[in-house]
């Protein structure tokens, strides 16, 4: 989030200076980093959570629609930067990889069939396909077809417009490019006060956790991108509007297969269905990944708990962000979220047999010498003020100050893969009076943005051409 807004704001105000502070000693080594998260480019072709299915039995798609056309500014952003040269080869950061659905049981097809009647149709869905014969679901998902019961029935839709995302190295060059336009970047610097002086510029007290002491660093605009640590700097500021809000912590596993020979066997990001009452983050996925230049696969996500906020965080972060104001709030959530509750218990309890259990419902022939187990990333929910009570939220959420100073980014998925839409967010809320004299620059970066490409469809293909052929996802497709 961070890389993206400073590289936003370098080239609409190359006068402005920027300094970006990271506490550890690289970038992109917390969410970011491709092996604290799947890599896949959410964009709802395959995600079942984008699309509910209705009281009626009718699929509601309107959320699929939203993250679509989110994904597809980061693709525009992403392909504009590689035309001049900002970011490297893009292979090393985005491949192209088979988004698919998979579901088992008449009940759940039946689902999948009205969900695909929805999208197929649709322009920003187009070449979604359905499959339901034995033969070409094994064609195309050897990995998982073979040793499976052919009593019960599958099916999957099917769409080649899918990504996976190294969305660390991704951070990384878009840093290192801040870095050659002149940005001040420092690492081993953790942020340990966030106060406003009487002129109205922020004063952030930085600590150089390799050499020791501190320094003083004044702005007179503040984006807090630090993931799970976002919401503790943002209570630091002070600012209204981050009272009533707070966070709630969940810890995740994957277990990956870095072996080549059994990784040539799948090649596609495959979604499965949450079990019943379990939350949307819950949803099982095998994914295709390609980190260096390396194919691996991935399956998950496993949660677990810690009061951790981030990784390399401290286990005081949730008992130090409660506050009075969002005391209420968290209570409630303990109340109204037994789903979840019940849901990280059950996970807790899982032994590594019953993890690779879950594996073997996605790939039958699944051997546990080929698995390792590997912690992922954090992800703390947002929990807010509702009513008298709060509620638990599953997405992303910006906050930001009445004034424009300062502003953060709360909560979790699509996150990374909507960078671009949540930043030109932050710029819409933060710089009111400078948006519009941005607009042909901002057009130039991201063509459709303020258009919607679902109105225009001739305008969608013409990019998605566009961004394919610079982001070489048609030639190694």
């Amino acid at each position: 989030m961070s890389a993206t807004l400073g590289s936003l704001l370098r080239t609409l105000q190359p006068d402005w200076s920027i300094t970006i502070v990271e506490r550890l000693g690289a970038p992109a080594l917390e969410s970011s980093d491709p092996w604290n998260n799947a890599g896949t480019g959410h964009s709802a072709l395959c995600e079942l959570n984008y699309t509910p299915q209705l009281p009626n039995g009718d699929v509601d798609v309107s959320k699929a629609i939203t993250v679509n056309e989110q994904f597809q500014l980061s693709r525009q952003f992403w392909a504009h930067a590689v035309d001049q040269g900002w970011l490297k080869d893009p292979s090393s950061f985005i491949n192209p990889v088979p988004h698919v659905s998979f579901v088992r049981g008449a009940e759940n097809i039946d689902y999948l069939t009205k969900r695909y009647d929805a999208l197929a149709g649709h322009p920003l869905f187009g070449g979604l396909e359905m499959i339901t014969d034995r033969d070409e679901f094994a064609r195309r998902l050897p990995l998982m077809a073979a040793g499976r019961d052919l009593s019960e029935p599958v099916a999957a839709s099917w769409t080649n417009h899918g990504t996976d995302v190294d969305f660390g190295a991704l951070t990384a060059q878009l840093i290192d490019g801040l870095r050659r336009s002149g940005a001040d970047i420092r690492y081993d610097h953790h942020v340990k006060s966030l106060k406003r002086d009487t002129d109205g510029t922020w004063r952030a007290v930085v600590k150089n956790r390799v050499e020791g002491g501190s320094v003083n660093i004044s702005a007179k605009f503040v984006f807090v991108g630090a993931g799970g640590g976002a919401i503790s700097l943002l209570q630091k500021s002070g600012i209204e509007e981050i009272k009533g809000f707070a966070g709630f912590p969940v810890s995740g596993q994957f277990i990956r297969c870095v072996d080549e020979s059994v990784a040539e066997k799948h090649h596609a990001k495959v979604y499965g269905m949450a079990a019943v009452g379990a939350p949307p983050m819950s949803v099982p996925h095998l994914d295709t990944r390609v980190i260096g230049g390396q194919r691996s696969l991935l399956f998950g996500p496993y949660a677990g708990w810690t009061p951790k906020f981030l990784k390399e965080g401290s286990f005081t972060d949730l008992p130090g962000s409660i506050r009075l104001d969002n005391i209420v709030p968290m209570a409630a959530i303990g109340l109204t979220s037994f789903s979840l509750i019940k849901y990280l218990v059950l996970e807790l309890a899982k032994t590594r047999g019953r993890k690779i259990d879950d594996l073997r419902v996605f790939a039958p022939l699944a051997e546990d010498q080929d698995w390792e187990l590997i912690t992922a990333g954090q992800r703390v929910q947002v929990v807010r003020k509702k009513g008298r009570g709060g509620a638990l939220e599953f997405g992303t959420t910006v906050v930001n100050a009445a004034d424009g100073s300062i502003a953060g980014l709360l909560g979790a998925s699509p996150g990374a893969s909507t960078a671009v839409a949540a930043m030109l967010d932050v710029l819409e809320r933060c710089f009111p009076s400078r948006i519009d004299g941005w607009a042909p620059q901002l057009k130039e970066l991201v063509p459709s943005y303020g258009v919607s490409l679902a109105d225009n469809p001739s305008l969608y293909e013409d990019l998605r051409t566009w961004t394919d052929t610079s982001l070489g996802l048609t030639q190694r497709a």
